[in-house]
């Protein structure tokens, strides 16, 4: 009798874990979508033939763009839905709500901001003919909804969501986010605060040394000394790189210096590594032309990429668009705070917060004449504010008339320079550098985007807002923006680096990311004379550091305390500083490197010097060389550094001997720098957290061209590679069929889908792809049809 009752349970189990198995699998079958066939699409003019190649890329025929955005908006959400909810629902402040209480704090920031309010009321600031294709793009998204409502992503009912329709206004918010992440000097602003809190005033300017002499910027291109003709650009490239032929950067070549007689332009935006990626790879054809390049789900047509005439790439400008104000609470009613006019009533709204299995929240929200109190949902805001004072927040990025959207929908369907310009002039936040080739031959730059004009002051730190002496009075005029139309040197480039001289007026802001990638840009151009798809290619996979070529003299101050550090020290002298990631010399490198600014800035100042970035290695240097006494410690004085650099290799070999093993000879930087591509639901599920990760190890690093490392490192994955390139192109103006694109994953977000995963094995080998072909030629290639009917 047991033993039938033993029998009878295990095939009960067997049952349920069969069930089970079935049950799940059916979940993720009937969400996948349908890649050929007929569906109805309600609000086509025309019938819309969707070719989908051998990748999953959709080529879309279409009788105009408003079908092509509305076929786009259906094809967004049955590969990424789940992506678009979760991006509208951060922008919206809403994240708690499906996530639980762990999101409250960015809900309780994004509500401050007011962003879910500004994209309703922006909708309105825009076009007509914008708007209508807003809502196009929006009734496709809906009809897909419609008609898959009891076929949804699976990671809806995990999470317990169900998608709200689409409205033009969640389009917008994606821009205001992106606004947000890609304008973070309120964070330097924050960090000058804090270092003159807690090192006096005179010591701020260590911490923030400011561009070289000869450092590049971007709207004085010129050529080095090492300018050189040769024969073979192969062999250029090898003798820089070391190597044989084979973060954002960006870079325009006129006809006279390309192989074809005109321009090529290649951009790679560097933003977060996930799956699926941020992109999805999309062409749209319609008897008026055509474009291609990435898209981004949630938006209509194509924000990196090129038309039947131009082509154009984006960086990110990191100008200084935001300030922190500091308000002074009226003493006599904490209602008010002090204006130049006299008290005024701080503006005051109350929102509900809904948290997932928790009581809903009441928020207040306060907003000054400068913007919203952000101190009251930021602690260390409110630590440099002190008592009787909060923090708000000027940025150009919170306006409710914002018509960035449409910008990027008239570049989009620009034919020429001027064209290009019209639509800059709707481009808000955030600032872009953004590089242009047309098929005519002219290339350019231009940096758009609304920048203040101060009464006073320079917006590099926080200032007083009760005065009146440092408030905006304007923005600066779009003539005066940065911008340069075929200039002498034949080339433009940029990689977060400086756009316009510091001292240069109207200012724009010092914060500009680190120039080793910039100068590394210098160094192909002084090399080459004639560039191709091929060089510039090249250039995008290149794994050079420079950083690591400039600390090289540091390190060999180094009297080696052990065999192993004297082994260190002795592979990195021999190093050609290049991270490879079959190699141990870039992980030692980099635990060195992050150990050094452990050492020299957050442990000696006691701050967290996040703002700086990861590594800060042209701060460090600049202490280091500038400043060498910050390396003594009490009574021992330290005046070359070589105790601290000591101290660094020490440390960080004691973490790779506790990671990687005691045997050197066996680290790899490929076993620690792995491109996290994780899912956002699944890796937080048992055996789906495999099924869903396409981490892959990778070479380059924080300082190369081909972009590695990340902003914020985890404890678990210290060397992990969290940021890069999610989107390459390449544009040739001369033949624009051979223009090739790559992203990070694949286009799908469902994880069984063979488009989840395709595209990373070509991405991490810096490989790209064509988007190009008839609807006869795609269908001889074995495209599949999707048709989309009225």
């Amino acid at each position: 009798m047991r033993w039938r009752l033993i029998k009878w349970l295990f095939r009960l189990v067997v049952t349920l874990v069969i069930v089970g198995a079935v049950a799940g699998a059916w979940l993720f079958w009937r969400a996948m979508p349908s890649y050929s066939g007929t569906e109805k699409l309600p609000g086509l003019s025309a019938e819309v033939r969707v070719w989908r190649d051998s990748y999953g890329v959709p080529h879309i025929f279409a009788a105009n763009m408003d079908d092509a955005a509305r076929a786009l908006g259906y094809l967004h959400a049955s590969e990424r839905l789940f992506q678009m909810e979760v991006n509208r629902l951060v922008g919206q402040g809403r994240a708690a709500e499906t996530f639980g209480p762990d999101l409250l704090k960015v809900d309780k920031f994004l509500r401050t901001l007011g962003f879910h309010r500004e994209a309703e009321a922006s909708v309105s600031a825009l076009s007509p003919e914008a708007q209508k294709r807003l809502q196009a793009y929006a009734d496709g998204v809906n009809a897909f909804l419609d008609t898959h409502k009891d076929a949804l992503p699976p990671e809806f009912f995990i999470v317990g969501d169900t998608p709200e329709p689409w409205k033009p206004a969640d389009s917008v918010i994606w821009g205001k986010l992106m606004a947000l992440e890609l304008s973070q000097n309120r964070e330097q602003e924050a960090l000058r605060a804090h270092i003159t809190q807690k090192l006096g005033p005179d010591k701020v300017s260590w911490f923030f040394p400011g561009a070289k002499p000869g450092d590049p910027i971007t709207t004085l291109p010129a050529l080095g000394d090492q300018h050189a003709s040769v024969d073979r650009v192969d062999d250029a490239i090898g003798a820089l790189t070391g190597l044989g032929r084979g973060a954002s950067n960006e870079w325009v070549v006129a006809g006279s210096r390309t192989v074809t007689g005109k321009p090529i332009l290649a951009n790679d935006p560097h933003l977060g590594l996930g799956a699926p990626i941020l992109w999805y790879l999309a062409r749209i054809v319609t008897p008026d032309g055509w474009l291609k390049g990435g898209s981004v789900p949630g938006t209509p047509g194509v924000l990196l990429g090129e038309n039947d005439h131009i082509a154009w790439g984006f960086t990110t400008a990191d100008t200084d668009t935001q300030d922190l104000f500091i308000e002074t609470i009226d003493p006599t009613d904490p209602s008010k705070y002090l204006t130049p006019d006299g008290p005024k009533p701080f503006e005051t709204r109350e929102e509900t917060i809904r948290v997932k299995d928790g009581a809903d929240v009441k928020l207040t929200i306060r907003t000054t004449r400068h913007g919203p109190v952000l101190s009251d949902v930021g602690d260390d805001l409110a630590s440099i504010a002190g008592p009787g004072k909060v923090i708000a927040l000027a940025f150009t990025g919170l306006s409710d008339r914002d018509t960035t959207i449409e910008a990027v929908m008239r570049l989009d369907a620009a034919r020429s320079w001027d064209d290009f310009l019209s639509a800059m002039r709707l481009f808000q936040a955030p600032t872009q550098n953004i590089v242009y080739a047309d098929t005519s031959g002219d290339i350019g730059f231009f940096s758009p985007g609304l920048v203040p004009l101060r009464k006073s002051g320079d917006g590099l730190a926080p200032a007083d807002g009760a005065s009146g002496a440092y408030d905006w009075v304007g923005t600066i005029p779009f003539e005066q923006l940065p911008q340069l139309h075929n200039p002498n040197a034949g080339f433009a480039f940029n990689a977060n680096n400086a756009n316009v001289a510091d001292d240069h007026q109207p200012t724009f802001g010092q914060d500009w990311e680190e120039p080793f990638r910039a100068r590394r840009i210098q160094q192909f151009f002084d090399t080459i004379d004639k560039h191709s798809l091929e060089t510039s290619a090249a250039m995008q996979g290149d794994r050079l550091s420079l950083a690591a070529k400039a600390l090289q003299p540091f390190i060999a101050r180094i009297a080696p305390s052990d065999e192993r550090a004297r082994q260190a020290q002795a592979m990195l002298a021999s190093w050609n500083d290049v991270m490879d990631k079959d190699r141990p010399e870039p992980l030692i490198f980099t635990a060195f490197l992050a150990s050094l600014h452990r050492i020299l800035m957050e442990d000696k100042t006691g701050l967290n010097m996040g703002a700086k970035g990861p590594f800060a290695a042209m701060t460090l240097i600049a202490l280091m060389t500038d400043h060498p006494s910050w390396c003594d410690a009490p009574d021992k004085p330290d005046p070359d550094c070589k105790r601290m650099l000591g101290q660094a290799l020490d440390e960080g070999l004691a973490l790779l001997v506790k990671r990687e093993g005691a045997d050197m000879s066996q680290w790899r930087w490929g076993n620690e720098h792995v491109s996290l591509l994780q899912h956002r639901v699944y890796s937080h599920i048992p055996l789906l957290d495999r099924a869903s990760d396409l981490s892959i190890p990778s070479s380059g690093g924080f300082y190369t061209l081909d972009r590695g490392g990340g902003f914020e490192t985890r404890k678990d994955k210290p060397f992990a590679r969290t940021h890069g390139a999610g989107f390459r192109g390449l544009y040739d103006l001369a033949d624009p069929e051979k223009s090739r694109f790559m992203i990070t994953t694949g286009e799908s977000g469902h994880i069984f889908s063979p488009h989840y995963r395709d595209l990373v094995p070509l991405w991490n080998d810096v490989k790209s792809i064509p988007l190009t072909g008839s609807e006869d030629d795609l269908k001889k290639a074995g495209a599949r049809l999707l048709t989309l009917t009225p």
